[in-house]
């Protein structure tokens, strides 16, 4: 009860972030109510936030957060109030595997991004690596059944500077058998970044299409 009480009080005046960062929002219609993994490209490590603050009070929106930050106690309880389970980036992570497929099975809705980072070193790169979706994304959707929503994030976000989020049109994904092929989930998950970047008109990584 008191994670709940907290929360909307975050989340009430968390608002005031929509109105500094002057976020339009668009889509919001095309939205399930239950079982939705949202699908955004990254841009800045707003983007978790600002699309929470998009999103009903009541969506139940879970999203992943890297491990170290919930080496700090109070950091921890925080994230967690606000809908952040962890996640170890180095290898494969069963565990947060495992926690965001209850969350879809329960009905609830996961937010993770498909490119697995923020973008860094200019258009279309991470770190210097040309950007791409990771295959688990499609995974998760393909094994829960969950409804697919490409996002797209501006990732100009300066106050006072208007910003847009944008929610493209729900997607299920078909595969051959229960789980699909390794091609198709990578195809799967490729196509949700492109259908996130082509929202805001551009091509996967952030240069105009």
């Amino acid at each position: 009860m008191m994670h709940r009480i907290f929360f909307a009080f975050i989340w009430i005046i968390g608002r005031v972030l929509l109105w500094i960062y002057r976020v339009d929002v668009k889509g919001l219609e095309n939205l399930p109510k239950h079982s939705v993994l949202l699908c955004p490209n990254h841009s800045t490590d707003l983007d978790p936030v600002l699309i929470g603050l998009c999103l009903p009070l009541d969506y139940h929106l879970h999203f992943m957060a890297k491990a170290e930050l919930f080496d700090n106690r109070a950091l921890a309880w925080l994230i967690r109030t606000l809908g952040a389970f962890p996640v170890q980036r180095d290898g494969k992570d069963i565990q947060s595997i495992k926690t965001a497929m209850q969350v879809l099975h329960k009905g609830e809705n996961l937010l993770i991004f498909p490119e697995g980072t923020t973008i860094r070193g200019g258009v279309g790169y991470h770190d210097g690596l040309p950007a791409h979706a990771h295959a688990g994304i499609a995974m998760i959707g393909v094994r829960t059944g969950a409804t697919l929503v490409p996002v797209f994030c501006d990732g100009q976000k300066k106050p006072f500077h208007k910003t847009c989020i944008i929610f493209g049109e729900p997607y299920v994904p078909e595969v051959t058998g229960r789980r699909g092929t390794s091609e198709e989930l990578q195809a799967i998950a490729d196509e949700m970044l492109r259908q996130a970047y082509a929202l805001g008109g551009q091509q996967v990584g952030g240069a105009p299409l």
